[in-house]
């Protein structure tokens, strides 16, 4: 195997956690074993290691259907063995004490012969000394196999063994345009690593030192590339690169006060001082108020991957399917972290959650429970953001106490917030504030939205273009009386969701 020898170090001790369950099913004689992973490499070296370190120190064979049954330590091949029923008699009857990896034998379990045999071979291996392993990145498991076969799902390594590639890459690499790496940055280059496989992050560090010619955060980029390949993949999460800052918000200061503590709650000195992982937050509040926005903002303030969940891709029409896909986004969210997984509008996709028993047979209600149990006891580095407009759909269970670290309620923006709102949204179109009368506009705008102010000084801008003269505060102002806000449509729901907030959710605005 490439480069197995050079860091079977490494490897032994970046995947002592499940490996060690593995070791101690192999000496407890356990005969078939399914490991599931993307890594072959990594975990044949891991694998060689326990063979190694056996004391009776076992041969090691691989088995691929192109290239059949290979001897590891010796390079000695068998291509003749490529059938999946003909090498499942050969290990059976073999005499040495070996452990023999079957790669991708995943697709040949839904052959029934193949079954049989797999089962034949769990008898016969017992006591014999051998352990058949089945190393997959797919788990496909038949029923009939249940009963004989353990699994174990093989995590991506650990920021233990990122590090040891960091610094084998840095080694290879030295010159003199490469400078060593302070801590605080090779703590930041590594926690974006989290969630590659060994092979992508080499890749990312590749493209990034040819393009710098040295690793530094500028790295940080590239492997955040490689991050949005796999969640692109995956069909169920949107990844997002956002720009803006809590400088583009008006108002809420006291959520953007909250959220600033937290930007260093994912680092290892927070973790020695015995702060937990923050779980994440619940905004509710009136459409328009900035609550997407928050969850943009927070990802490109604390540089961290943002993941959107849409619940309406969850939900397939597949019987059962819709509780793999929730079960897969949480595993894909967790493999990323630290990142930031955005549930937009939440009550939409829960809200029929207490009735789905009489409609879905309850898939929704299944779904939600998987969701919740998650929320309160996840322990990566994934912090939920999630908005909701209409608190009257949230199912009660969402709002106890462990599920989230705080909720905010988003109100209208009082004349102060508007001010700042007007200049964000000014500036942001190469406008000046200080050309402008912004009492009269902070006046007029009682009771708008930050996204209504946004929308009426496009309006406006749409008419000073049409005459062919500057935006004025006159435009504004007219914008503003043409323009009917929600706190006048929906009057009675604003009210309701405000006595609601009361005792219920904490003030995002001071």
């Amino acid at each position: 195997m490439t480069n197995m020898r050079k860091q079977e170090n490494d490897t032994s001790s970046s995947v002592s956690g499940v490996m060690q369950d593995i070791r101690l099913h192999i000496q407890a004689g356990y005969p078939l074993l399914y490991l599931v992973s993307w890594e072959e490499e990594r975990v044949l070296q891991a694998i060689e290691q326990i063979a190694i370190g056996d004391d009776q120190r076992k041969k090691l064979w691989v088995w691929t259907e192109t290239c059949g049954l290979k001897n590891i330590a010796l390079g000695e091949a068998d291509r003749s063995l490529t059938d999946p029923l003909q090498v499942l008699n050969h290990i059976i009857n073999a005499k040495d004490k070996a452990m023999f990896v079957l790669l991708d034998f995943h697709p040949f379990l839904v052959n029934h012969q193949v079954t049989r045999r797999l089962r034949d071979a769990a008898r016969a291996l017992a006591q014999s000394g051998k352990t058949l392993i089945l190393l997959s990145p797919i788990l496909t498991l038949p029923d009939e196999l249940s009963k004989e076969v353990v699994v174990f799902d093989v995590d991506l390594p650990t920021l233990d063994e990122l590090g040891g590639m960091l610094d084998q890459f840095i080694e290879e690499r030295q010159s003199a345009k490469t400078t060593k790496l302070k801590k605080e940055q090779r703590e930041r280059l590594l926690k974006a690593s989290q969630g590659l496989t060994l092979n992508e992050m080499q890749s990312a560090l590749s493209k990034a030192f040819l393009a710098h010619q040295k690793i530094g955060e500028g790295a940080i980029p590239m492997i955040l590339a490689e991050k949005k390949q796999i969640i692109r993949k995956s069909g169920i999460l949107e990844y997002f690169s956002p720009d803006e800052t809590f400088e583009e918000i008006g108002g809420v200061a006291s959520l953007k006060r909250w959220l600033a503590k937290r930007d260093v709650a994912f680092t290892e000195d927070a973790r020695k001082f015995g702060l937990p992982v923050p779980k994440g937050l619940l905004l509710v509040g009136v459409q328009g108020c900035g609550k997407s926005l928050t969850a943009k903002a927070v990802a490109s303030q604390w540089k961290v991957p943002l993941l959107r969940l849409d619940l309406g891709k969850v939900f397939s029409g597949l019987v059962g399917s819709s509780e793999e896909n929730v079960r897969k986004a949480i595993k894909l969210a967790e493999s990323i972290a630290p990142c930031i997984l955005w549930i937009d509008e939440i009550e939409k996709g829960l809200s029929g959650s207490a009735s789905s028993h009489y409609s879905d047979a309850g898939t929704a209600a299944r779904v939600f429970g998987t969701f919740l149990t998650w929320l309160q006891e996840k322990e990566k580095s994934v912090f939920v953001i999630a908005t909701a407009n209409d608190i009257s759909l949230l199912p009660p269970e969402l709002l106890r106490k462990g599920r989230f670290d705080e909720i905010f309620f988003v109100d209208l923006p009082g004349e102060q917030e508007r001010q700042e709102i007007f200049h964000i949204h000014l500036k942001k179109r190469h406008r000046s504030p200080q050309h402008f009368d912004m009492d009269m506009l902070r006046q007029a705008s009682d009771g708008f939205s930050g996204a209504e102010i946004e929308q009426v000084i496009i309006s406006a801008l749409y008419d000073a273009f049409e005459h062919g003269r500057p935006l004025t505060t006159d435009d504004v102002t007219r914008s503003l009386r043409e323009t009917v806000p929600l706190s006048q449509t929906m009057a009675e729901h604003i009210a309701a969701l405000r006595k609601w907030a009361e005792t219920r959710a904490r003030r995002a605005s001071v």
